[in-house]
């Protein structure tokens, strides 16, 4: 019989706003500085990598240019997928100026890479941004004085199923990207997501900080505990991502909350949560519980049905200990583990 080489298809990466972003600016500078906009334009990344966007709109007038740039996630489930990122150019005062146009937030906590009261255009697609200013003012004989406008039309509203929110980036999006690169399902963006979150935290002064599995357990902690909006962590299937940057970025307490599948694979060991990277050991939870019937569970639920508040009570404390190994114990931040039911019930909790 032939071997089947069949293979999976390969997910088709895409580009980070800052990315469409810098490529709009590209093309909108040839219209300021008299060569025109161009249909397509090519710019370099920041490791090397060369890709060509096409210009989807494009508008002039006396003294100021704009180019638009559809965003292409490729196969990645990013909200911001065929948003159109548009920038707008004009001369300076001097140098180059940054502006929040209509759906591009504005910064409003401390803690985050660019400074309160600036335009959320993160430090890499700044200096993206400013590398071509600084190329094709050389090539056209210009001064590089320019005014960059980046607007994304609905930002506002996509920017409202993001972490925007809650890190007080108010009025629309980030223009975001450290590779210019989207990498489909890629961790990173949602983990530099929780790292940013932590930063606002401290700088406001928080002392007690929850990260979370999802919004049930995010609902029961914040309520149990009395936190603002402020302290919850969309931590969702990282917890190790959390925990090893609150070992090097500490508050004095954090709470880890989940529901009890997710949690019995913490006490278990894992660090990311997520059914397709992790799975839970019915057979070591069964010798935990000495009840050989375990074994043979299809899910956590089925175990909790049968046994109550037994398994959650086993859970909590072994969680509790394997989070506090990724913390590191020597550390002085104070770590509790809470379990939390479908309904929305806290049924044990240990540590701290």
């Amino acid at each position: 019989m032939p071997m089947n080489t069949t293979e999976a298809p390969q997910l088709r990466r895409g580009w980070t706003t800052g990315a469409c972003a810098t490529a709009a600016l590209k093309a909108a500078l040839g219209g300021l500085w008299g060569a025109g906009i161009p249909a397509r334009v090519g710019i370099t990344l920041p490791r090397g990598e060369t890709p060509e966007f096409a210009v989807a709109t494009q508008r002039q007038g006396p003294g100021w240019a704009e180019a638009g740039v559809t965003k292409d996630a490729g196969d990645d489930p990013d909200v911001t997928h065929g948003a159109l990122i548009v920038v707008r150019v004009a001369a300076s005062s001097g140098g180059v100026v940054f502006k929040a146009g209509e759906g591009v937030g504005i910064v409003t906590k401390a803690g985050l890479p660019v400074g309160v009261g600036e335009p959320a255009i993160n430090p890499v697609p700044r200096a993206m941004m400013q590398d071509v200013v600084e190329t094709l003012a050389n090539a056209h004989g210009a001064t590089g004085d320019v005014e960059i406008t980046v607007s994304v039309p609905g930002g506002a509203e996509i920017a409202q199923k993001t972490w925007n929110p809650r890190l007080g980036i108010v009025g629309g999006l980030s223009i975001l990207g450290t590779t210019g690169i989207v990498r489909p399902f890629s961790c990173a963006a949602w983990i530099a997501s929780i790292h940013r979150g932590i930063d606002v935290a401290r700088a406001e002064g928080l002392t007690h900080v929850a990260g979370c599995t999802g919004a049930t357990s995010e609902a029961a902690v914040r309520a149990h505990f009395h936190l603002s909006e402020g302290a919850m962590l969309d931590m969702g299937d990282f917890v190790g991502g959390l925990l090893k940057y609150l070992r090097h970025h500490p508050v004095e307490r954090v709470t880890i909350a989940g529901g009890l599948g997710k949690m019995t694979k913490l006490a278990q060991g894992a660090r990311d949560l997520h059914s397709r990277r992790s799975q839970v050991d019915f057979a070591l939870l069964a010798t935990w519980l000495g009840d050989p019937g375990v074994a043979t569970a299809n899910s956590v639920l089925e175990v909790h049905e049968r046994l109550g508040s037994a398994l959650a009570e086993l859970i909590a404390p072994r969680a509790a200990a394997r989070a506090l190994d990724i913390l590191q114990p020597e550390t002085a931040v104070k770590l509790d583990v809470i379990l939390v039911d479908r309904s929305g019930a806290i049924v044990a909790q240990a540590g701290a």
